[in-house]
């Protein structure tokens, strides 16, 4: 498969489940003094977060243009020592703005992974935030999980934020197992640097607003 058969895939499941497509914004945020360069799709619908901005959907999907060379997600230092990290590159992204939550998320996020691509569950690796026993439900007993193969991160893995202010919450990842052929472990452990388990999808709870004075408010996004 390649890059645009991914892209028009990703873009075409979500269409299909009520997503309005949303074109990708410009690389350097406009109005938004905290971030240099765009590093994230949900950057363009801060302000839906934020509850100071409504739109005319609830539910949008993108293929969002991104740079990470500076600022809170810099990967600079890490281009050219993995096989994940860049600079510059496209983000696909699902997003609720008060509709739908965890548990459709993560449904939604599964039946694309396994369903439309086709990826055997085997292969996948699940992290959440280890203080989010509602999604650590909803993958264990919900979608069935194999608890082999799923691990409890802490904040610095599994809580994410746009940046050192704004939009945040705690997170769940998909990992990818390229087989015990490639060297490095599962995320948790001492190996978890190596190629062989890569991130394939981060599912974002925002459901703080971290403030200059790094309290933590809760916004009005989605329930």
């Amino acid at each position: 498969m390649t890059s645009a058969q991914l892209r028009a895939a990703f873009l075409d499941f979500f269409r299909e489940r009520d997503h309005a497509v949303v074109p990708s914004s410009s690389l350097v945020p406009g109005d938004d003094p905290t971030l240099l360069f765009t590093n994230a799709g949900m950057v363009q619908f801060k302000d839906v977060f934020l509850g100071k901005e409504s739109r005319s959907y609830v539910r949008a999907v993108s293929s969002q243009r991104c740079v990470r060379a500076g600022g809170k997600h810099n990967d600079l230092e890490n281009v050219g020592y993995t096989a994940r990290h860049h600079t510059f590159f496209e983000m696909l992204g699902n997003f609720s703005f008060g509709d739908y939550f965890k548990h459709d998320a993560i449904r939604f996020a599964w039946d694309f992974v396994t369903v439309t691509l086709g990826m055997p569950p085997e292969r996948l690796w699940v992290t959440v935030y280890e203080h989010d026993h509602g999604a650590a439900e909803i993958w264990l007993k919900g979608i069935g999980v194999d608890p082999a193969r799923f691990t409890r991160m802490g904040a610095k893995s599994n809580f994410w934020a746009m940046g050192d202010t704004g939009p945040c919450g705690p997170c769940t990842e998909i990992f990818y197992d390229h087989g015990p052929e490639i060297p490095g472990g599962p995320p948790g452990s001492p190996d978890e640097d190596g190629d062989r388990y890569v991130e394939i999808w981060n599912l974002v709870f925002m459901q703080f607003d971290r403030a200059s004075t790094a309290t933590t408010t809760s916004t009005c996004s989605a329930t």
